[in-house]
């Protein structure tokens, strides 16, 4: 009796190692022979993965929509119409890496009778990041402010992004937080005021097919199948070429049925006589009834602009709790 119990242990061990290996040849011969393929759009050359040509999908329009986006702002845009709790923490650094200012709390935002205001409900601040009066002494908290913080109580705000222009208004520290704001909410797309790069962000423009590589793919994220768009510097690009290169790398992934960025992870960097910047920004996005808002977004910046001191900044934003508007 043991024997043929053994026996027979041994057959399915057999068996199921056999079919485990078959399985494993099968994945392995797929991957070996799938191929991307290439086409051309406009000038742009793009690659599409073997899981996107194999399912049909209508890659063109997927691909004008992409470049159309406006989800990633309005995402953030519908923040100012709810309520929300948030988990905030700034941390400012010097040339050595040091620690020299933070701030670490906890907020809540309320939304009622059309109007928002904040309660600030946990609140630890090191270091020299505000002055006397409560005012910022560094550009990178003061643009989380504008982005997270509600000062007062503001009336009359929308999530309307269609038809709308973003502009760069005001100057100074104020201009520079509204370009810091086209970088975080349109990159890829030309941002006026800027020497030197304005144009050079523009991943669609005619030129901008020389420098990069752009690829559509259909891939897992976070449980569920999704669109993933990654455009990256050619590698073979010439002295001059590296030079007009301020993308080093975009990396959005889309919802396949609404064509909404359900996440995005970019780095920016640039180098100019009267100015620098090293910037990586990663975004996460989740849903509120039924619609789309960012849940983290977690940055880090190395710059210097001229007569501006540098500076070298980390945050992290963890949104929860979303309430519709009273």
């Amino acid at each position: 009796m043991f024997f043929t119990i053994s026996k027979c242990n041994d057959f399915k061990y057999t068996r199921f190692k056999y079919i485990g290996l078959l399985f494993v040849f099968i994945v392995f011969n797929t991957k070996l022979n799938a191929q991307d393929t290439t086409f051309s759009d406009g000038g742009q050359n793009f690659t599409l993965t073997d899981a996107i040509v194999r399912n049909h999908f209508d890659y063109k329009a997927i691909l004008q929509k992409i470049k159309e986006d406006t989800s990633f702002y309005k995402a953030f845009k519908t923040l100012r119409t709810i309520g929300y709790s948030s988990y905030n923490f700034i941390q400012m650094k010097d040339k050595n890496e040091k620690v020299v200012a933070t701030l670490n709390s906890k907020t809540k935002q309320t939304r009622k009778d059309n109007c928002r205001s904040m309660e600030v409900l946990e609140e630890q601040v090191t270091g020299n990041l505000r002055d006397a009066a409560g005012s910022y002494n560094y550009v990178t908290p003061s643009l989380y402010a504008s982005l997270f913080f509600t000062k007062g109580t503001i009336c009359g705000e929308t999530n309307i992004v269609k038809g709308k222009v973003r502009e760069i208004k005001g100057s100074g520290i104020e201009k520079a937080k509204e370009q810091l704001k086209m970088l975080f909410f349109n990159p890829g797309k030309k941002i006026p005021g800027i020497p030197f790069i304005g144009d050079k962000l523009d991943l669609y423009d005619e030129s901008a097919h020389e420098l990069y590589d752009y690829k559509l793919d259909y891939v897992d994220y976070h449980g569920q199948l999704v669109y993933v768009f990654d455009v990256q510097p050619k590698q073979d690009l010439g002295f001059f070429q590296k030079d007009r290169v301020v993308v080093d790398q975009m990396i959005t992934w889309f919802n396949p049925k609404t064509l909404e960025v359900l996440g995005r992870n970019y780095s920016l960097s640039y180098k100019a006589g009267v100015y620098d910047f090293n910037v990586q920004m990663e975004v996460e996005m989740t849903y509120f009834n039924g619609v789309l808002v960012p849940k983290i977004l977690r940055y880090k910046g190395n710059w210097d602009v001229v007569f501006k001191k540098r500076e070298r900044g980390l945050f992290t934003a963890t949104l929860f709790d979303y309430k519709a508007a009273e």
